[in-house]
């Protein structure tokens, strides 16, 4: 079984820009440095100041940061705090100058050179520490990543020694894959089930958890909601979200408004809170309802918000929104 999430590399566009900013910075830096008054008025700044040194200055930081973004360019993922600290001085740079022109401290026109210096690398910057977050992420998480579905079911072990093999052979399952704890959808998933468990136990089906975190942190996080006795499955490595193919998200799936506006419900209306991230912030959560070692259907969620109704998974497995495992599975991969 081949995973793309162990094929995480850099693209092919990320060196080439890093070392065009390099070229860029340097060239810009040069010029400043070598014909400060001149290049003063074609940036569109007023007259000439009193200590030209000044602006000579500002030419040698950008030309340093040109070496560093020709040094990130050998491995942008491993540089990654080179980009970042570059990314941060694109931004505030445009700040900087906004607040002198609202001022009156700056004409407009000076305004020009933010759009070369900063605006125009903010995408891309901004995509390469993406997947370098993404990359560190992942990198950790690629123990056993040849296991089959049915390899994988037999191998894992809740924390009283069950397989889920061994449950699905009893009964059918509802298997809840859930993201970091930190996430206020994976506390607003145990909220829910919570209150829904008896329906579903009702329904004689089996209530399991797969979580990223330790057994340690995982006993404290699943008290917390009074469901630390169902069983769940401790997997850091992921290796079980792999093998049911619960993958990641892409960029639009973590930053969108919905999103947004669903975490401020979840979170503040709703009081599930958030905290700290301790594992993998990328992984998306998955519902899985399965029985004799097969899959009988599958909620994909579309974002980290997305969950389907847990009793009605396991009281009906033709529920809106469930696909059956003939179908094709358009996981959020890398």
């Amino acid at each position: 079984m081949v995973n793309s999430e162990t094929e995480l590399s850099v693209s092919p566009w990320m060196k080439p820009v890093l070392r065009l900013a390099g070229i860029y910075n340097l060239t810009w830096g040069l010029w400043v440095i070598l014909f400060p008054i001149a290049s003063l008025k074609v940036c569109g700044y007023p007259a000439p100041p009193t200590y030209p040194e000044l602006w000579q200055c500002i030419g040698m930081i950008v030309g340093v940061y040109g070496i560093g973004y020709w040094i990130a360019a050998g491995d942008p993922f491993r540089h990654w705090p080179i980009v970042f600290v570059g990314l941060l001085g694109k931004i505030f740079g445009p700040i900087g100058f906004l607040f002198a022109y609202s001022q009156g401290n700056l004409p407009l026109s000076a305004g020009l050179v933010n759009i070369f210096n900063d605006l125009i690398w903010w995408i891309p910057f901004t995509l390469i520490l993406w997947n370098a977050l993404k990359f560190e992420q992942t990198r950790n998480a690629t123990g056993e990543t040849g296991l089959t579905f049915s390899e994988a079911i037999q191998k894992f072990r809740s924390q009283d020694g069950t397989s889920l093999a061994e449950f699905s052979n009893r009964q059918p399952v509802l298997v809840v894959f859930l993201r970091h704890s930190g996430c206020t959808f994976c506390r607003e998933a145990l909220s829910e089930i919570q209150m829904q468990r008896e329906k579903i136990k009702s329904e004689g089906v089996q209530i399991a958890f797969v979580h990223m975190e330790d057994e340690e942190h995982g006993k404290k996080f699943f008290e917390r909601y009074n469901v630390a006795d169902l069983p769940r499955y401790s997997d850091p490595e992921q290796v079980l979200y792999r093998a049911f193919e619960v993958g990641q998200a892409r960029f639009g799936q973590l930053m969108n408004f919905n999103v947004l506006w669903k975490g401020f419900l979840s979170a503040i209306v709703k009081g599930h809170g958030f905290s700290k991230v301790h594992s993998n912030v990328f992984r998306m959560p998955g519902t899985f309802l399965i029985q004799n070692e097969k899959i009988l259907a599958r909620h994909i969620a579309k974002d980290p918000s997305d969950h389907p109704d847990y009793g009605d998974l396991a009281c009906d497995i033709k529920a809106e929104g469930m696909i059956m495992p003939s179908a094709p599975v358009k996981n959020a991969d890398l």
